[in-house]
C-alpha cells in the first residue's frame, strides 16, 4: 500500500509535463534554485530534462527530504537524466546586482549551458526569463512537478557540498551545519569572528542596525 501510494504521488507530479505534452513540447526541462536566503556563499541553479517513461520514486522538494535520501536521489537523478546543467553565481555579483537578479541570471546560464535544448522550461515560482525557450512558473513547483523536484534535489545537493567544503577554509563559522543561512549559530560567529569574503555583504546590513 505504502509503495502504491509512492507511485500515485509520482505519478500526480508529471501533471505540468502531461499538460505540455499536449501542447506538443517534447522536451520539458525542469529549473529550481537553491541558495536565495543565505547570509554567505552562492545561489545554485539546476537544469534537468527527466525522462517521463522511468519515474524515481520519492522525489520531492528537496527541502522535505533528509540529507541521506536527498544525496541517493541525487544519484539516481544523475544518471537517469536526459541532460542536466548545473550553475552557481558567487556572493560578490549577488552583492553587485541583487540576489533576484542573480537568480535570474544563474537560471538563464544553467538553460544556455543544457547540451540539448528544451521546448519548454517548467520554473518554480519565477515567470519569465531571458533565455530563448518556453518558460513555465510554477508556484510551489519543487513540490508539485517531476522535473522540477528533481532540479531542486540536484541544486540542494550541489549548493551544501560546496558549503561543506567551504567550511574546511572557515571552520569558526559552521558552514558544514547551517549552509550559510541566518542561524544563531551563524550570526554569533559573524559577531565574533568578522565577516569573510564569502558573505555577502548586501545581506548583513541588520549588523550595523544592531550597533
Amino acid at each position: 500500500m505504502a509503495k502504491e501510494k509512492i507511485v500515485k504521488e509520482q505519478i500526480d507530479k508529471l501533471l505540468y509535463e502531461k499538460q505540455e505534452l499536449e501542447k506538443g513540447n517534447k522536451i520539458i526541462a525542469g529549473m529550481d534554485e537553491v541558495g536565495r536566503g543565505p547570509l554567505a556563499g552562492p545561489v545554485c541553479v539546476c537544469c534537468v530534462i527527466m525522462p517521463l517513461d522511468d519515474i524515481i520514486e520519492g522525489i520531492d522538494d528537496s527541502k522535505k527530504l533528509s540529507e541521506k535520501k536527498r544525496n541517493l536521489l541525487a544519484e539516481e537523478i544523475k544518471k537517469k537524466a536526459i541532460s542536466y546543467s548545473i550553475e552557481m553565481i558567487d556572493e560578490k555579483i549577488i552583492d553587485k546586482i541583487n540576489i533576484l537578479e542573480a537568480t535570474k541570471q544563474c537560471m538563464k546560464n544553467a538553460v544556455e549551458k543544457m547540451n540539448i535544448k528544451p521546448d519548454v522550461v517548467l520554473v518554480d515560482a519565477i515567470k519569465s526569463l531571458d533565455v530563448d525557450v518556453k518558460v513555465r512558473g510554477i508556484i510551489h513547483g519543487d513540490a508539485v512537478s517531476y522535473n522540477i523536484g528533481a532540479a531542486s534535489i540536484l541544486a540542494k545537493v550541489t549548493r551544501d557540498n560546496f558549503m561543506i567544503n567551504l567550511s574546511k577554509k572557515y571552520p569558526e563559522y559552521g558552514f558544514e551545519k547551517h549552509k550559510g543561512y541566518g542561524t544563531k549559530l551563524h550570526i554569533e560567529a559573524i559577531k565574533t569572528h568578522g565577516v569573510t569574503d564569502v558573505h555577502r555583504k548586501s545581506f548583513l546590513k541588520f549588523l550595523n542596525e544592531e550597533k
